[in-house]
């Protein structure tokens, strides 16, 4: 036997042994974090290469502003109608689950089901997202910051929406 097909029946083995009977696409993650390891990777080349460094500090506004931008773009990626093309060869509409944010389900196996479950978890896609704003950063930080506080004033506005929703519903 091989060494690659040893190595193909180990991860088989461990794979199987893991999953208990449940469809847990190990492959599929280690290929998604093959690549988000790819990525940033490819942002510190970028960095580098552009003579960037990361900033001396950090202030708790730009902290702030970070966590509301990630969440927010979080979630619309994830959940939002408007983005469900971009999910639709991951998972399948099941309904709504909130004001102007869908219910799927995560469909295929192997790399489809890791990815589908990427797309469509707002925890899970947080991260990348909040990578991608602390290497824009130090790339180019006017831009990020910009673009990081659209974001936070969108998560503020939700927040408003849902405020102004209940008040309406209490004075009923």
């Amino acid at each position: 036997m091989s060494g690659t097909t040893q190595l193909r029946s180990k991860a088989t083995a461990i794979q199987r042994h893991y999953a208990h009977g449940h469809d847990r696409p190990l492959g599929g993650y280690v290929g998604t974090m093959s690549a988000y390891t790819a990525a940033v990777g490819g942002i510190s080349a970028l960095a580098r290469a552009m003579h960037k460094q990361p900033p001396a500090r950090l202030t708790p506004w730009d902290v702030t502003m970070l966590a509301l931008a990630t969440n927010k773009f979080a979630r619309l990626l994830s959940k939002d109608p408007v983005t469900s093309p971009l999910r639709a060869p991951f998972t399948e509409y099941e309904g709504t689950q909130a004001p102007a944010e869908l219910s799927e389900d995560v469909r295929g196996q192997g790399a489809q089901q890791a990815l589908g479950e990427l797309m469509s978890c707002p925890f899970c896609i947080g991260q990348w997202i909040a990578t991608a704003l602390a290497g824009g950063l130090v790339i180019a930080p006017r831009f990020t910051r910009l673009v990081a506080a659209t974001g936070a004033a969108l998560f503020g506005s939700d927040v408003l929406q849902y405020g102004y929703a209940a008040l309406q519903q209490a004075l009923e």
